[in-house]
Order: structure tokens, then C-alpha cells, then sequence
């Protein structure tokens, strides 16, 4: 039988689309520069594919759902992951360089190995395993069942874990491994795809738990193929900025639980430090009785957390005025001063505008539509508000406000924390009840939102 002919394709690192022929840009997904030489191999017979080796059953006799979570003692990692590492599942967590996944992956399995007393297993692709022992030894991060190994090659890789049986296998990272039989390089989109499904088939078949740490790109996804987030059970990414101290551990996707939690770590010296109550942290440093600033009782997953946002308006010497939001959708921001300018009255076009979430975090919910309103009117009328207020609310394009949900969680946040008056949508309002300490004040427009809080 005649051989099939081993040709070369291009293939786009972004997307995985293949062509013939070199392209400057992805006919698929339409970035430019991503298309990368490989050889294309013929399917290397009976074994090449990936294969879990199940026979069909009816629905009824398949094994129950129970989940046997393996607890890490990490309260903020454990939250994330919604109680700990289901047992055969793969984990993938990905973030830009240095943001310090390598030293949350050390924090993980030492915890891990003290918490189950059984071994695991680090595969490192990047570093010796000299650098690796100095740092874990900095960050005191050394168990005796920790287990560390230098290897690049998936078949080695999944051999020695079959050998060693760990309760946990770790490697860092998945754009440093090789499969045999795949003849591009390390870090392509086959390489990739085929590295992980390999480690998926050998978490599955052996019940033993994957966590991959994946490099992210520069527009902050996953490098490789997006099939990739596909292919595994959770994916985490780790965020911040290096010049903050905090670091936020976000769930994007998770098969075992919330999709939308987070967890808070804080970077020392002695590496990262787990934050168990990020409110009181996020406020510390807020000023007091300042225009342009306003506490808002977020929600992340399940989590209530206050943050602070701050807003500066300013006349611009510009044709255009500026509208620059940091910690939040800058596309958002250019509709609330719309919204402000047509339904409040206030001159937004002739103002730059700035936006900040203190802190570092992220939010992207619409209950952050009334804090964002509030502190701009601050900021331009220059009154400040209580410090004992906070707001939370979702602002339409008619100027109504409208209500959003775990208002009652994010009410009692503000409660513990000390603030006496909440301002939210009167639809929550008539909703929830709480203790006495609070006064909940429900608005309807942003009219009514203007009057109360500005009120002499």
C-alpha cells in the first residue's frame, strides 16, 4: 500500500485554521501574522487516537455523579475550584509572564501534600530544577512529598506519573511540551492540542488530577488553540498588575462549580499570601470625604466584595474629550456619560473623563453602572459623598434603574463593614429585608439618584 505523501500546511496559532499556502492573515479568525509553517503527518495508525476506552451504557447504570474533591488547605484556592480538585479532572491556569503562576503552583502542591499526606508531582518544562528548589526554599514551599521532575516529552512525562501514581500532577507549561509522532515545534497549535489530550486521556483513564499552566497572549488569552479552554474542565486565570501587590484568581470556566468566582492573594516576600477578607483591604486607603469617590458592594460569584471607584472630570484642551477607564469596560463608561449628560443635565462632552477601580480588581457587572454615575457627578459638581454611603445599581439607556441580583448579600457587605446608608433600585429595595443599622434609600432614575445624593 503507497505511503500518503508527508506535505508541509500553514497553521494559525490563534485559532488552529489550516491553509495551503502562507497567509499574512487568518482567513478563520482574521489576525495577522499567525500562520506558522508544520508538517502535516499522516494519522499514525490504530493508536494515535485518543481514546478513553468506554463502551456505551444506558444513562441509567452509569456511575452516580459524587464528586471526590481533593481539599488543597488553600481557602481562596479551594473557593475557586468550588471546594477542591475533583479527582481525574484537568485544570488549566494561565496568566501573562511573572505574574507569579509558577509560585501559586509550588503554594498549591505543598498545601496539597500536607493537607492529603500522599505525594505529587511538578513537571517543569522552563526551569532546572535547581531554580525551582531555590525558590521553593524563598517562598517555604518544601515538603518531602513534593516530587519535582525536568522533562518536556508528554510520553515521559505520563510514564513516570503512571509509576509514581501522585494525588496530583502539575505542569508548567503546556507550551513546552512535545509529542512524538507530531513534528512541529514546541508551543504550536498541534503540539498543543496534542500534548493536552494526551494528559486529559491519562487523567481520565487514571483518576488522577491535571493541572496545566498555560502562557497568555498579548491581547490576554490562552496562547495556542482555543480549543484548548474546550478541552479541559476548569480554567483559571490569574490576574493583575505587577506594580499592585494584589493578585485575583478568577474562575472562567469550571464543570464542578461556580464559573465566576475569585480568589484574593496578596504578593510579599515570602510569596503569595491568601487575602480572606479583600473589602477591608480594597478600602484601607480610601480617602474620606473626597469628590469623585464612592464605594460599590460588588458581587464575584458568591462572593461579596466593596471596592472603591474613583472618577476625575476635568475640562479637556482636546477637539475630543478623553474617556479612559481602568478596572472596568471603557465602552460602559462612554455610555453612563451619556446617560449623565442627557438624563442628568451635566455637561459630559466639553470634560475628560477617568475611571478607576482602586485596588487593582476588575469589575465588569452593570451593578457597577450607579457607582460609576455617582462618582463622575462628584467629581464634576466637586461635592463629596458620605463616606457612610455606598451605591449599587444597573443605570438603562432611559435613565431608569433597574435592579440586580444578591443585593441582600451585598447589603449585609456594606452592613459588617460599617456603612449606614445603601442606595439601590427601588425594585430591590421592596424586595429585601435586613436588621436595623442600615438604611436601604430605593431610587427609581437617575434624576432621584442625583437629588439624594447631592441633596443640601
Amino acid at each position: 500500500m503507497k505511503a500518503k505523501k508527508v506535505q508541509n500546511i500553514y497553521v494559525c496559532q490563534q485559532c488552529g485554521y489550516k491553509n495551503s499556502k502562507w497567509l499574512g492573515r487568518c482567513l478563520e479568525c482574521g489576525a495577522w501574522g499567525t500562520m506558522v509553517e508544520e508538517i502535516d503527518l499522516p494519522p499514525q495508525g490504530k493508536g494515535s487516537r485518543i481514546s478513553m476506552g468506554n463502551m456505551p451504557v444506558p444513562l441509567s447504570e452509569a456511575p452516580d455523579g459524587d464528586e471526590n474533591r481533593l481539599r488543597i488547605g488553600i481557602e481562596e484556592l479551594d473557593r475557586v475550584l468550588g471546594g477542591g480538585i475533583v479527582t481525574g479532572s484537568v485544570v488549566l491556569i494561565g496568566g501573562e509572564p511573572g505574574i507569579g503562576k509558577s509560585t501559586l503552583l509550588l503554594h498549591l502542591l505543598a498545601a496539597l501534600a500536607n493537607s492529603s499526606g500522599k505525594r505529587v508531582l511538578y513537571v517543569s518544562g522552563e526551569e532546572s530544577a535547581r531554580q525551582i528548589k531555590m525558590r521553593a526554599d524563598r517562598l517555604g514551599a518544601t515538603h518531602p512529598d513534593t516530587w519535582l521532575a525536568t522533562e518536556t516529552s508528554v510520553e515521559h512525562i505520563v510514564q513516570m506519573a503512571a509509576e509514581m501514581k501522585p494525588a496530583l500532577l502539575a505542569v508548567d507549561s503546556v507550551q513546552t511540551l512535545s509529542c512524538e509522532g507530531v513534528a512541529s515545534s514546541p508551543g504550536s497549535v498541534s503540539q498543543i492540542r496534542e500534548s493536552t489530550a494526551r494528559l486529559i486521556e491519562f487523567a481520565k483513564t487514571r483518576n488522577i488530577p491535571v493541572v496545566l499552566v498555560g502562557h497568555v497572549t498579548k491581547d490576554g488569552s490562552i496562547a495556542g488553540p482555543k480549543v484548548l479552554e474546550h478541552m479541559v474542565d476548569t480554567v483559571l486565570y490569574f490576574e493583575g498588575d505587577r506594580s499592585h501587590a494584589f493578585r485575583i484568581l478568577r474562575t472562567v470556566k469550571n464543570r464542578f462549580g461556580s464559573a465566576s468566582e475569585i480568589g484574593v492573594f496578596e504578593m510579599k516576600e515570602e510569596g503569595l499570601v491568601e487575602v480572606k477578607n479583600p473589602s477591608e483591604i480594597f478600602l484601607a486607603e480610601r480617602p474620606l470625604d473626597e469628590p469623585g469617590s464612592v464605594v460599590l458592594p460588588s458581587v464575584e460569584g458568591t462572593r461579596p466584595i466593596l471596592v472603591e471607584v474613583q472618577a476625575l472630570v476635568s475640562p479637556t484642551n482636546l477637539g475630543t474629550a478623553r474617556r479612559t477607564a481602568i478596572g472596568t469596560d471603557h465602552q460602559r463608561l462612554s455610555l453612563l456619560c451619556a446617560i449623565l449628560e442627557k438624563k442628568g443635565g451635566m455637561d459630559m462632552y466639553g470634560n475628560d473623563v477617568f475611571v478607576n477601580i482602586a485596588g487593582g480588581i476588575r469589575i465588569d457587572e452593570t451593578a457597577l453602572d450607579l457607582g460609576v454615575v455617582c462618582a463622575l457627578a462628584s467629581s464634576l459638581l466637586n461635592k463629596p459623598i458620605p463616606s457612610s454611603t455606598a451605591v449599587c445599581g444597573e443605570i438603562g439607556l432611559a435613565g431608569e434603574v433597574r435592579a440586580v441580583g444578591h443585593m441582600e448579600v451585598r447589603a449585609k457587605e456594606a452592613q459588617r463593614l460599617g456603612f449606614s446608608r445603601l442606595i439601590l433600585p427601588e425594585t430591590n429595595r421592596q424586595r429585601i429585608k435586613l436588621p436595623a443599622g442600615i438604611e436601604l434609600v430605593g431610587v427609581n432614575n437617575i434624576g432621584e439618584l442625583l437629588d439624594i445624593v447631592f441633596q443640601a
